[in-house]
């Protein structure tokens, strides 16, 4: 079967593939400089194209720029012709920036999401991490023969617990996810297959385990075991979608988990998602996507300061950093960065 073919990426495709990440990821961190001389979301997706037009030669991109901020960062697939990327920017919104370049028809899909005031509040801090939490879980769980729909589960294992946490909901977090509460807050699935499209092929064929019909992980995209070359997006989220949690609270069966006084205080904060594109290798996870990801760091590059950084602190992002040699055209180890001693890692061994 052709789409088969497309699952597992060959070296050079998986090298092509690390340069699109690339820049796309030293695109998302330049935006975040600039973002505070924007006044609308179209101009962040100005920043964007220009960035990987000007930089990297990539003169296509993969979709549609997802710009949604405060409310609009709820909305799975904005940026459309109907939702233009139009909105005004708030100073205290989130922004939520799904945007990816494509490079000799091989495809990028990224997504950050930061305060555009430049600083995290307590509760949009709670919300990041929520997410960050779930992905740093989710990068150190991967390694062939792992089924993509129980990383999908961990997700909403880890969103549920923080929202307990935090005294948003409440009760015992196996019951929750047998209730199937995660769903209210991702209705999307994990992340997807991607390579010379962005949701590349390869899914559901005959000989791979069928979608599943629970409403939330019937969202995924595949739910096949994963093996060594394999390409995928990791992009937990979490949102505050009032249609949802009207019905969650309408459901005797959600609304047992509830604390409502403390679910009205993010009624319109839309969401956070944070996406990276990630190869499966013999050793776990290897991390296309460099983009400034923990709350330092975001902060940091909103302030102005420099991407990449000198050193990395989140060894367990397992982001293999690399740069572009303008002599020879390939990607090779970026040297200027280093990782925080003692995490035990060497992601350059088999570089």
């Amino acid at each position: 079967v052709a789409a088969e073919c497309r699952v597992a990426k060959s070296d050079d495709e998986v090298d092509l593939m690390r340069y699109v990440s690339w820049v796309s990821s030293m695109a998302h961190a330049s935006v975040m400089r600039e973002s505070h001389k924007c006044t609308y979301e179209y101009q962040l997706e100005a920043l964007f194209l220009f960035h990987c037009a000007y930089h990297g030669g990539c003169r296509h991109n993969a979709y549609t720029c997802i710009c949604g901020t405060g409310p609009n960062s709820a909305v799975l697939h904005y940026g459309h012709a109907g939702a233009p990327n139009d909105r005004e920017l708030g100073p205290n919104d989130m922004a939520l920036l799904d945007m990816g370049c494509e490079y000799m028809c091989y495809s990028s899909d990224i997504t950050c999401s930061f305060p555009l005031s430049g600083a995290f509040t307590p509760d949009q801090r709670m919300v990041y991490e929520t997410v960050l939490e779930a992905q740093k879980q989710i990068l150190t769980a991967m390694r062939p023969g792992v089924p993509w729909p129980d990383m999908h589960m961990l997700m909403w294992r880890v969103t549920l617990t923080r929202l307990r946490d935090a005294g948003v909901l409440a009760g015992d977090v196996d019951a929750m996810l047998d209730a199937n509460l995660g769903r209210v807050f991702t209705p999307h699935g994990l992340g997807h297959l991607i390579g010379i499209d962005t949701h590349d092929v390869g899914g559901y064929l005959s000989t791979t385990p069928p979608r599943s019909t629970l409403d939330g992980l019937s969202k995924l995209r595949t739910a096949r075991t994963l093996e060594r070359g394999m390409v995928l997006t990791v992009e937990p989220g979490l949102y505050f979608i009032d249609h949802l949690l009207d019905g969650a609270l309408a459901d005797p069966a959600h609304r047992a988990f509830i604390v409502p006084e403390a679910l009205e205080r993010f009624r319109g904060f839309g969401g956070v998602r944070l996406e990276d594109v990630v190869v499966v290798t013999e050793g776990g996870a290897d991390n296309l996507t460099l983009c400034p990801r923990t709350v330092v760091e975001v902060e940091a590059v909103l302030r102005g300061g420099e991407w990449p950084p000198t050193v990395d602190t989140a060894p367990w992002l397992c982001r293999r950093w690399n740069t572009l040699d303008k002599a020879t055209g390939a990607m090779v180890p970026d040297k200027s960065v280093r990782i925080e001693s003692g995490s035990g890692l060497n992601l350059e061994a088999d570089f």
